[in-house]
């Protein structure tokens, strides 16, 4: 069974930058999906930033391009999410998420993960 401790949230300014981490136990994150979702108040969960577990396909968030990025630390079993040029709308609830044998065309769609994290609130706000 996996488990996923996800840490690194907090309050930053816009333009500021946060990194969230993602630790997994339960299988190596060499045979797992990784997909970060978020949770605006008064939203549905939406996928931000999604990884195959070869680490060969990504899919992006059109709202997150080029700001936020994706990483794996094989040696801790732990995946990031690099957040850069935050803005207020980033604001919500991280989740990180973990699942073996996606596909890719599936990456980033929350009902096909069964493991998740706890949860960590970022703000960004002045």
């Amino acid at each position: 069974q996996l488990q996923l401790v996800e840490s690194g949230g907090g309050l930053v300014q816009p333009g500021g930058s946060l990194r969230l981490s993602c630790a997994v136990s339960g299988l190596a994150l060499d045979y797992l999906a990784i997909g970060w979702f978020r949770q605006a108040p008064g939203k549905e969960r939406e996928g931000v930033l999604c990884i195959s577990s070869t680490g060969g396909s990504t899919i992006y968030a059109n709202s997150v391009k080029g700001r936020f990025t994706i990483s794996r630390d094989s040696a801790k079993n732990t995946a990031y999410l690099q957040m850069n040029s935050l803005e207020p709308e980033d604001t919500g609830v991280y989740y990180c998420a973990a699942e073996p044998n996606l596909l890719v065309i599936r990456l980033c769609v929350s009902d096909d993960y069964d493991s998740w994290g706890q949860g960590t609130q970022v703000t960004v706000s002045s």
